[in-house]
Parts: structure tokens; sequence; C-alpha cells
């Protein structure tokens, strides 16, 4: 198979070999370098810094054109556990939500604890047929945390429609290195901190439909200041939310934002489909070599995610060596990325023999 070199050029020198992207991403030098910035400039100027809405506002829009979306229907925030909050909180009482088998929690612990929905959970590769009326909302992982399966986007989406259902996608194993549309789910939620190379605390909620269908969103609940249309009439009392998905906006984490914008850009500058080459293509090139060792990881076809059973107590000893790589349920995982190349993939192949 090809050899490939890592995209990125000398935005990344890491000191490990790093294949835990799935966990967390590394920070690009030109977000290390801003963020540094960033901190000198606190302590001057407070640490919401001269502008504290210019890198929300940059991030923002390149979230938006990397998820083919307008930058008017995406809200910044924290968390995913926030933003599947609220939209729970949207639901009708008695709402039935659909959900998979093992999805990440963030996305369905807070649907399933709110008062008002039926929780039900089929397995993933049953979730489409599953679809059925009454069903208020199909919530699912584009691409599953635990072993890299990636959900029929178009199938889902296709049932859903045809019984009148919404669908929310968590993204945040996926943005960054799977080609997607916002556009094509009524919501998609993506924390920035793995694939998007971001900080914690930088999470995107989009909000698909024509952008003119406001009456589509649902109550800006946790609206505070930052969420009014007049940031200058909006620090006391009741607020006039803004007529964009800017009313959704928490108040974020300012040096988590100021890396975001420049990491995001970085991702732009190399693009998706090439990241998507890379990935998988490293991917590949790792499961023939556990093939050839006669280990089988779990089928996750297409994936950059490659999660193996029988290999769970080889992490120690990996850590020790310098490899970055994670256990999950009894599952050794290992995550390719952008920084990634077959050298890495040579490297922890012959670890593990």
């Amino acid at each position: 198979m090809q050899r490939r070199e890592p995209l990125g050029g000398a935005e990344f020198a890491p000191e490990t070999t790093y294949l835990n992207s799935a966990s967390s991403g590394l920070l690009p030098r030109r977000s290390a370098a801003a963020l540094r910035a960033a901190v000198v400039e606190s302590a001057s100027y407070g640490t919401m810094g001269r502008d504290y809405f210019a890198a929300p506002n940059a991030a923002r829009a390149a979230f938006a054109r990397l998820l083919d979306v307008p930058a008017e229907r995406v809200a910044v925030g924290s968390s995913v556990a926030v933003q599947s909050a609220l939209i729970a909180a949207s639901l009708p009482p008695g709402s039935e939500v659909l959900v998979p088998e093992g999805d990440f929690s963030s996305l369905v612990n807070p649907l399933g604890s709110h008062p008002h929905v039926k929780l039900r959970t089929v397995p993933l590769e049953a979730l489409a047929d599953a679809v059925r009326p009454g069903t208020a909302l199909v919530a699912f992982s584009a691409v599953q945390s635990l072993d890299g399966r990636i959900a029929d986007l178009a199938a889902v989406r296709e049932a859903a429609r045809a019984h009148g259902a919404r669908t929310f996608v968590d993204a945040t194993q996926a943005a960054g290195w799977l080609p997607l549309r916002a556009g094509d789910f009524d919501y998609l939620v993506s924390g920035a901190f793995k694939w998007l190379l971001c900080p914690r605390g930088t999470t995107f909620l989009a909000f698909g439909g024509d952008a003119s269908e406001d009456s589509a969103w649902p109550a800006a609940l946790h609206a505070g200041w930052v969420a009014g249309e007049d940031l200058d009439e909006s620090t006391y009392g009741l607020i006039r939310p803004a007529a964009t998905a800017r009313r959704f906006d928490e108040p974020h984490a300012h040096f988590s934002y100021v890396a975001a914008e420049h990491s995001l850009a970085l991702v732009e500058e190399l693009g998706v489909p090439a990241v998507h080459t890379h990935n998988t293509h490293l991917a590949a090139y790792y499961r023939e070599g556990l093939a050839a060792r006669g280990l089988t990881p779990r089928p996750a076809p297409g994936s950059a995610i490659v999660s193996t059973p029988g290999l769970a107590d080889a992490e120690r000893r990996l850590t020790e060596a310098g490899v970055r790589i994670s256990v999950r349920g009894g599952l050794l995982r290992a995550a390719f990325h952008l920084y990634n190349s077959t050298d890495d993939v040579d490297r922890l192949l012959s670890l593990l023999a």
C-alpha cells in the first residue's frame, strides 16, 4: 500500500506517536501560538481579551463552511450535553426519541433523563428500519466513539422524513474527516476538540433546513446576554433574542475559541476530502497489518477509527513506548488523523507484535 506522510507540514511535531484523536486532537502550532498571545493579552486587557466576539464568529463561519450550512444557522457552545439538553427540552411531552444502543452518553443521557421524553434504543444497524409513526426524533452519532462504525446517514434521514420525525446527529467523531452536510439533518452538534483540533470547550450546534424557517427552531431556553440581538441592550433584564442561531450561543470560553479559529482554518486549508482520503488509507493499512497477525478488528468499513478485541492489555506497554492510544469497552482503539503517517502504523504494529 502507498506510503503516506502526515498532512499539515510544520503544524505538528508531537513527541509521541499520537493515535488518540478519537479522545482529543492535537493542537496545531498556529493555534498554540494564538493561545499564548491571548494569555499574554489577558494580563493587560482581561480574560475576555480586546475583542470577545471576533474569535467565535470566525470559528462559527469556518465550521459553517466545513459543514456546508449558513453561518446564521450555527450556534457556539461548550459541550454536546448542553446542546442535547436544549433539543430534549424542545420536544413535546411524551415524545419518542430513537437512539442506537450504546451511543455516546453526552448525546443520549440528556435526552433519556428528560421527564418528557420516552427513549427507545435499537442496534445501530436497525436504526432506519426502527423509525415508526409517532417517533418524534432520531438521535445518533454519525460515527460511533466505541468502534468507529459509520451510521447509514442517508437511510436514517429518509426513514425519519417518511415518518415525520426530526433528526439530531452528533458529528463529534466525524466532523473534520468525514464529509458531511449539516443541512441534511434538523440538528447537528459537534464537539470540536477531537478531529477539528480545537481545545475543549468548543462545540457547535447547526440547524438544518431553510434559513428562513425560524419557526423550526426550539425556544432559546438558556439564552443569556450573548444571545441578544443587540448586545448593548442585552446586559440586564429580559432580552430580545438574536434573529439568527446566535440566540442559542453560550458565553464562550475565550481562550478556547481563540485557538479554534486557527485550528478550523487549517482544516479548511487542507480540505475534508483530502483528510478523509488520508485517514481512511492509514486505517486500511492498519487493518491489513492486523489481519497479517491473525487479529480481527470490529467491523467499521471506511472508518478512521479501528477498535480491536484481545489487545486491551497492550495499552500500558504502548503508553510506556510513547504511543498515545486508548481502550474503550475492552477494545484497543486506534484513531488515524492528518498528522499520522504509515510510519506511525508500522510502529504500532511492531509494538503489538
